[in-house]
């Protein structure tokens, strides 16, 4: 799915594709959702404060670069989106913050820890993030 060689030979450069299975997978996958909510755990524990300044710590965790004010706004107002349907929807919430076998390890409410984890598993999908070369 991720182009791996079958190891059977070293190979020195690898295949370089861009399938919407690839993404559907890194998006979806239990082990990927889970490690989302890892580092939406992570960004919730850098303290409280604005929108802003969480999603620019989580962008610089995720791909080492501050957001430009578009992607700030942009990421804010996809958080308080989550947010609102998932406080519509605890069961939703629940569900997705008890994917995978790792405990949870937060005390925040259902709904704000999943509107992180999307955001956290939105940022883990960038380009920047995944190594592509």
């Amino acid at each position: 799915l991720l182009d791996a060689p079958n190891r059977e030979a070293c190979m020195v450069k690898r295949e370089r594709t861009n399938t919407p299975l690839q993404a559907l997978h890194l998006m979806n996958d239990v082990q990927y959702v889970e490690a989302a909510r890892g580092f939406a755990e992570w960004i919730t524990t850098q303290g409280t404060g604005p929108l802003e300044h969480q999603v620019e710590k989580a962008m610089i965790r995720a791909v080492a670069r501050k957001p430009d004010p578009t992607e700030t706004q942009w990421l804010v107002t996809q958080w308080q989106d989550h947010h609102e349907h998932f406080q519509a929807h605890p069961e939703e919430a629940t569900a997705l913050v008890t994917t995978g076998e790792a405990p949870r390890l937060s005390a925040i409410t259902a709904p704000e820890l999943a509107a992180w984890t999307m955001i956290a598993n939105l940022l883990l999908n960038l380009d920047e993030a995944l190594t592509l070369h």
